[in-house]
């Protein structure tokens, strides 16, 4: 909103107005009046900031390149994402900013209002619903599409075969409700009560490796979003006790694991990480991304595990689990946005995904895709979550981490009541979202 003293509108106010209108129809002409060029017409070469993996990502144009006849040209920086945000303003401020980024769609909110949303006139929200998984939809915005999906690295469990075989435990546990009977089976204490293997890590963020993402995945399962945007595109918190799909049952789940007194008891803070426990074999169940797959074969070659679905509620329940995404967005400010769509699109066509998740070893974000089927058994179960994958618009991962952390740890230690840690926590994340919408 522009503030006007007296109810006068300057001259000069009128031609920024008029500018920046000016400009507006214009991107948005860009993209209705792109209806694709032939192979053969060379693109403007575009710049490109992210934080995602730079050797990938060239890979990936190299790749393309090889089945165009004038090859695209992205020079791609790969930035520090704690670093991104205050130097992706700082050169816009300068004049020199990039013409796209490719960030992860949780921390893209704060920027929305430096981009150019494609409008629904050139990608319609019918096919983009149609085209991409669930967890997309983040991107559409009433006035058009934020950002194109490129990859996404769902969050799924873990679980060791041998630990399972060993307890004559015939498969993995595919509702919540079962770790009461493979805590009975699986977790072993001591003489003092201190517990020395466990099957599951849960009810602490020190030393639960992913637990904002997990306890992410349990708020979504119980039907609360964590976050929303109002009418006005603001975004709010629905961590309070007011909101109709509560983070009570949710929280409750996650922190009985840590309750000495709780007969489902198996895990403390003075455990190892969760991951270490898991690969040391002191753990029979770990939840981690799809894309930990290799670094757990190459960390112990020994260890016998597969991978699988992330748990679910049994009984009214939505089936969903945390997932990683990144997206190409294109920056307001740059002088080609309908060649940075164009070249967008090439980085995002079916083959070339298709190719990108068999490179990265993660499922593909394309609805058909999924479809297509895979013989390999994990990109069977990837490609299951990524299905199911939901995520939360959020402005600054490390605060939010925090929030729930703190939320957590009141809630363990006895200082707060579940409701008095659930409104604090509410409070305190609306705080940060508004402070960042400012």
């Amino acid at each position: 909103m522009y503030s006007y003293a007296n109810n006068m509108i300057s001259k000069f106010q009128l031609i920024t107005l008029a500018t920046f209108v000016v400009f507006i129809i214009a991107g948005v002409a860009a993209f209705a009046l792109y209806r694709g060029e032939d192979s053969a017409t060379q693109l403007p070469s575009i710049s490109m900031w992210g934080t995602f993996p730079k050797n990938t990502f060239d890979q990936h144009v190299a790749e393309i390149n090889k089945t165009l006849v004038q090859p695209i040209i992205v020079e791609y920086t790969q930035k520090d994402p704690n670093k991104f945000s205050s130097e992706f303003i700082a050169a816009l401020a300068r004049g020199q900013g990039p013409d796209a980024i490719l960030i992860p769609a949780d921390t893209l909110y704060p920027h929305s209002d430096k981009l150019a949303l494609v409008p629904y006139t050139a990608l319609s929200q019918r096919d983009f619903r149609d085209t991409f998984v669930r967890e997309a939809e983040v991107y559409l915005f009433d006035q058009g599409v934020a950002a194109i999906p490129f990859t996404l690295d769902p969050l799924i469990m873990y679980w060791n075969r041998d630990m399972f075989d060993t307890a004559g435990i015939p498969t993995y546990p595919r509702y919540w409700d079962e770790f009461v009977a493979l805590n009975e089976r699986l977790t072993i204490k001591d003489a003092n009560g201190n517990v020395r293997r466990s099957a599951i890590a849960m009810g602490d963020f020190t030393n639960v490796t992913n637990a904002r993402e997990i306890l992410g995945t349990l708020l979504f399962q119980v039907g609360n979003p964590v976050t929303l945007r109002d009418k006005e595109g603001m975004l709010n918190s629905t961590l309070t006790r007011v909101h109709p799909a509560s983070p009570g049952p949710a929280l409750e789940f996650f922190t009985q694991f840590v309750n000495p007194s709780d007969p489902n008891y198996s895990w403390n803070r003075g455990m190892p990480q969760s991951k270490s426990a898991f690969l040391s074999a002191s753990l029979a169940t770990y939840f981690g991304f799809a894309s930990e797959l290799f670094d757990l074969r190459t960390k112990n070659p020994n260890l016998n595990f597969d991978a699988a679905l992330i748990p679910q509620l049994r009984t009214d329940g939505i089936k969903a689990t945390y997932a990683r995404m990144y997206g190409f967005s294109i920056v307001r400010t740059t002088a080609s946005p309908n060649a940075v769509y164009q070249i967008v699109s090439l980085l995002t066509a079916p083959s070339m995904l298709a190719q990108l998740s068999q490179t990265m070893y993660l499922p593909p974000v394309r609805r058909d895709l999924i479809a297509q089927g895979s013989a390999d058994p994990y990109i069977t179960n990837f490609g299951e979550a990524a299905l199911v994958s939901q995520m939360w618009l959020d402005v600054d991962p490390q605060k939010s981490n925090q929030i729930l952390a703190d939320m957590v740890g009141s809630i363990t230690s006895g200082r707060k009541t579940l409701l008095e840690a659930i409104q604090d926590a509410g409070d305190q994340y609306d705080i940060v979202l508004q402070q960042a919408g400012q």
